[in-house]
């Protein structure tokens, strides 16, 4: 349980080749949905940055064990521990969005099942995503005392989609997201975790400093900057824990009727 980072491609021992570490596999396990406890947000953006940092490595896939690929934020830690464990999660998925967006070479998303909340952030930072073909997209943060992400489901779907996923916290499909250019390919669940491979592989084989190049210009003709703008939205998520709407709604999560 937790978060691992493995490299998939390495051969037997004595066998390892010039390319066998250029793909890097950080792995979030978090039984039983996915749901991150403050630790966990923090642990992922470290190994999403260390996988970076790694001269050897060309390509990061990002992806999860279990039912789903994300649940957000753990929303019994928040109800358990209060105003500590609220600001711990917004500082820990700041981290986390942020690991990947900046990541050194590019990202690949392998998203099955659900990916809410906090899934978006990070998917929807991530440079390429590939998704199983019973995954779905949204957040309910609306339902759960919380704001955010808007800035990375942005980059996801258009504008009045959004606003609508937004408000209503609903979801999209991988189909649904790919015919609207976000997701690269749609896959059989038990095709993903090979589908994304493929992907990392293509992009691995160009030249490692030219990829590190190519991330950072790419970054720096982003028209949004996803940073400040997420900082920007939980600005909102601490009003609404300030003036008492966020534990209403959140102390409903999860009831009958709520």
């Amino acid at each position: 349980m937790g978060v691992s980072t493995s490299s998939p491609e390495k051969g037997p021992e004595g066998s390892q080749g010039p390319q066998d570490d250029a793909i890097a596999v950080v792995t979030v396990d978090f039984p039983p949905v996915n749901a991150l406890p403050v630790q966990g947000w923090f642990a992922l953006a470290d190994a999403v940055r260390a996988a970076g940092r790694d001269p050897r490595v060309r390509c990061v896939v990002l992806a999860a064990e279990g039912r789903g690929f994300n649940a957000g934020v753990d929303i019994k830690e928040i109800q358990a521990r209060g105003a500590s464990a609220l600001a711990g999660a917004n500082r820990g998925c700041f981290e986390a969005f942020a690991a990947v967006y900046e990541c050194e070479v590019p990202v690949v998303a392998a998203v099955q099942g659900f990916c809410l909340g906090g899934g978006i952030g990070l998917v929807g930072n991530a440079d390429v995503i590939v998704a199983s073909e019973d995954a779905t997209f949204g957040l309910p943060e609306l339902d759960r005392g919380a704001l955010g992400a808007a800035t990375h489901l942005a980059r996801l779907v258009p504008q009045h989609l959004m606003r609508a996923l937004y408000y209503t916290s609903r979801t999209a499909t991988a189909a649904e997201l790919h015919a609207h250019g976000s997701v690269w390919r749609v896959v059989p669940r038990d095709e993903l975790r090979n589908a994304a491979l493929e992907l990392a592989r293509e992009i691995a084989a160009k030249d490692g400093e030219l990829l590190r190049l190519a991330k950072a210009a790419i970054n720096g003709i982003d028209p949004v900057d996803v940073r400040r703008s997420y900082r920007f939205e939980q600005g909102f998520t601490y009003e609404a824990s300030t003036v008492g709407v966020a534990d209403r709604v959140r102390d409903a999560f999860g009831k009958e009727g709520g």
